[in-house]
Parts: structure tokens; sequence; C-alpha cells
């Protein structure tokens, strides 16, 4: 029998109670799919500050680099806001990337059939489905750039640096061509090439990759144009790859047409296959500890864990298919209407475990 060894950050705010949801799930579908999952639970974002006085200790590091995958819930809130840039819980966040080689952050906006009246975008506009996969490049361009504050004749002002290297950008690109492929072999590459230099390099490097991948159509657009494209026409997208900094933006953008933040999953990928993967809402401290939040995103994360780098495609199907139909039946607050039973984040999970344990 298979077993896997997942670490767990169940980080801060909402984290633990929606990361203990994902995990009753996952250990049912393991159970019902005939492989086993061990846990190994490690600090990282503002519990960390709080234990050790840094965001990301090294034992959290070394305990995700043993394991075949990590379980991330979400890290920060206001109590730490006051703190240092170098002390904030982001930064073990941005820190656990790098320090596992996490390149390629892969981030779906799709709708639950159940839920196409929550999105804010007209039935028409949405068409008759919608599945976009949004590849955003991780660890490099502006968030990992120069940066730094100085005075100019006697004006104070700052500077973050957008640069990328070509292995930077083929490595991405083919995370991108590669997963079109297995879709509707269409790719976006989204850029500013009309005005930045590394966008140029970013379009040039693209292209070459994209000969290797005869049988995907390769589209270009601008970043501003993709943002308004997402809201008027999002059908038209399949695969859209593209910067750091853009697609931090336009994934959450293309997140919210599905109708809630809290039903969208993340992994984030590198050269061995043991990805980072989460919900990409955040801690949610205003509701923490109340047993209200949607645990849906995280159990999706959990589904694209099992088909990314445990391989167990089947399970992660199992996964998708048990959310999709409890939502015809029971909503958490925030996706609640009219004629649906409401139930709180854990009675959500045991909704979907129940529904596993059927199949």
């Amino acid at each position: 029998m298979k077993n896997y060894r997942i670490a767990v950050l169940k980080g801060d705010g909402i984290g633990p109670e929606i990361v203990n949801e994902a995990i009753k799930v996952l250990n049912v579908t393991a159970e019902k799919c005939g492989f086993t999952v061990e846990y190994d639970e490690a600090l990282l974002g503002g519990c960390a500050i709080d234990a050790t006085g840094v965001p990301l200790p090294d034992e959290t590091i070394a305990k995700c680099k043993a394991a075949d995958s990590t379980l991330l819930g979400a890290v920060g809130g206001p109590k730490w806001d006051s703190m240092p840039g170098n002390l904030r819980p982001e930064k073990g966040l941005l820190g656990i990337r790098a320090a596992l080689g996490l390149f390629a952050n892969l981030r779906p906006a799709r709708i639950f059939e159940p839920l196409r009246d929550a999105s804010p975008l007209r039935a028409d506009i949405i068409g008759g489905s919608l599945d976009i996969m949004v590849v955003r490049e991780l660890t490099g361009g502006i968030y990992f750039g120069e940066r730094g504050r100085l005075e100019e004749n006697g004006v104070k002002a700052a500077y973050d640096t957008e640069k990328y290297s070509v292995p930077e950008i083929e490595r991405i690109a083919r995370i991108a061509f590669d997963l079109a492929m297995k879709r509707g072999k269409k790719v976006c590459s989204v850029d500013k090439a009309n005005v930045l230099e590394s966008s140029r390099l970013w379009r040039e490097t693209v292209t070459e990759i994209a000969k290797d991948y005869p049988e995907v159509e390769l589209s270009y657009m601008y970043v501003d144009n993709c943002a308004m494209q997402l809201v008027r026409n999002p059908s038209q997208f399949d695969v859209i790859l593209t910067s750091n900094i853009f697609g931090d933006i336009l994934s959450d953008e293309a997140s919210m047409i599905s109708g809630s933040i809290g039903m969208l999953a993340s992994a984030s990928l590198g050269e061995t296959g043991a990805g980072l993967y989460e919900p990409i809402h955040g801690s949610a401290p205003d509701i923490a500890g109340q047993n209200i939040s949607n645990p849906l995103a995280t159990i999706l994360s959990v589904a694209m864990m099992l088909k990314y780098s445990l391989g167990q495609p089947e399970a992660s199907d199992m996964i998708e298919k048990a959310v999709a139909e409890v939502l015809n039946e029971v909503r958490t607050p925030d996706i609640y209407v009219e004629g649906f039973r409401k139930v709180s984040c854990s009675e959500m999970g045991d909704a979907v475990c129940e529904r596993i344990k059927l199949y």
C-alpha cells in the first residue's frame, strides 16, 4: 500500500479549521482509494513568529523538504501588521516557496454548475462553462528583484526592480504549454511588451518555447486588456501564462468569476513535483474560530495535490466530484442562498466525506 508524507502548515486565522477539514477529506479518500497518509505539522506565518520569533523557522523548511508534498492554510493578520517587512507573516510564505524551489503557481478558476448564479457575471457572459488555468511565475520578477529607498535632491524615493532571465521564463512557459496539451490546447501569454523590456524578453522567449508545441495555439495579450477580457469574455481563455505580479492580480480577478474566493484552490510546483497546495484566500481573522469559514478551496487544493504531486488522479477526481454534488444541497455562509441548507465549516467537510464514502 502506497504511503505519502504530507507537511502540514495550518498557519493563522481560519487556517487551522480549513486545513482540518481538508485532512479529514483526504483521509476518507485515501481509505477509499487504497493508500495511506502521514502528517507532519510545522509552523509558518504569524503563529511561527509568536512561537519562534521568525515567520519561517528552519525546522519548517526541513519538514517540507522531507515531505512528498505540503498543505498550507493561510497566513497573516492584523496582529502582525506592525512587524518590519522581513518579519511579517507573508515573508514566511515567500520564503517557503523559494526554499522549495516552487516557481510555478497554478490557479484554476472554474464555475461549479450549482454556483453559476453566484458569479457576478451575467450568464450570457459566462457562456456554457468556464474553466481557466492561470499559470503564474512565482519566484522571479518584481517581488524578488532588487529594491530599496534613496534620496534624490532631498526627495525620498523607492524602487522595485522587475527582472527575468531566459531560463526563468522557459521553465514556466513549459509548465503552461504542458498543461494546455492536457486541456484545450490554448495558451495566452500576458505581458506589457509595449512598455517593459522584461516583457519583451518574456514574449520572445515564450515564442521560442511555443515552437516545441505545434498543437498549442499561442496568443498574446497586454495585461490591461486581459483584465478587461476576463470580465468581458472569460470563456475565450484556456491557459493564461504570465509573470509574478501580473499573475497575482489576474488570478484574483479570475477567481471572483467563480462566485466566491472561498472556492479557489492553488498549486505551487517546482522541479521535483513535491508542491505546496493552498487556498488563494487569506486568513480571514474576523471569522476565525467561529466555524463558519468555507473549507472547499482547501479541500480542492488537496484534490490538486493528489493530481499533480501524489500521482492519484482518480482520488483527485473523486474529491472534485463530491464537492460539485454537495453544493447541490449545502452551503457555507459565504455562498449561501435561499433553498439550500446552511452549514458550518466542519459540517461542509463532513458532507464531502459522506459523499466520497458512497462512491
